[in-house]
């Protein structure tokens, strides 16, 4: 196998994203969550595909609870061992994971998660992960739409407080019982066969709702 599709990970990657996980689940629960359904919420009989910011997911992952309580659900987590780390960490929250990013295993990733939307499973990505630029949406999420035709769900957070990492994402940790905004936004369809010009206004479509959905402060 070349690098360019390795999937790497270790026990040690392991280890951590499990610490972190329990450490974040433990967090989650003193979150004051105020949850607002502008589409059909849990109880959808149908595999959704949600849009995530990367330096939210504490917060996305506490407000998970009833959505993979009733389908299971996956998020993409890149093939480095930051990915690894990641999908350990997710499954503290009852997340499995598919390993891959535009970067590496891209188009394994791609079916992976078809396989999984037509299997009845909910998606989770961060479409500006694993490296960035920040909150600027890459055209794999809007791509998967495209061709699954499974709507997308913008998953929205914005903490009342937070600490913030320096990191490439400005990673937010919210403080022990802050209040937490999620939001479920509209639905977002993509046509199928999608011309250049057409897919790139797709994919504005969904970044400029995201952007939206930002504090004036963190945009």
């Amino acid at each position: 196998m070349s690098k360019s599709n390795e999937v790497r990970g270790g026990w040690k990657a392991t280890a951590i994203g499990n610490t972190a996980g329990w450490f974040a689940v433990s967090l989650a629960r003193t979150l004051r969550l105020t949850v607002e359904y502008q589409c059909e919420g849990p109880s959808t009989s149908s595999p959704r595909l949600f849009s995530l910011y990367h330096n939210r997911m504490i917060g996305a992952a506490a407000a998970s609870g009833p959505w993979s309580s009733l389908r299971p659900g996956v998020v993409l987590t890149s093939a480095s061992k930051d990915g690894a780390t990641l999908a350990a960490a997710m499954e503290c929250f009852g997340l499995g994971a598919v390993r891959g990013s535009s970067s590496r295993r891209g188009a394994a990733a791609l079916v992976a998660l078809r396989r999984e939307l037509e299997a009845g499973h909910h998606v989770v990505i961060t479409p500006d992960g694993p490296r960035g630029p920040r909150y600027v949406v890459q055209p794999g999420l809007v791509k998967l739409a495209s061709i699954t035709q499974v709507p997308i769900i913008p998953f929205l957070v914005n903490y009342e407080s937070y600490w913030q990492l320096n990191s490439w994402d400005k990673f937010q940790i919210p403080k022990p019982f802050s209040k937490v905004q999620i939001t479920f936004g509209k639905e977002i369809h993509v046509p199928a066969d999608l011309g250049r010009e057409e897919f790139e206004l797709e994919r504005k479509k969904v970044e400029e709702v995201m952007r939206d959905s930002l504090n004036r402060g963190d945009r």
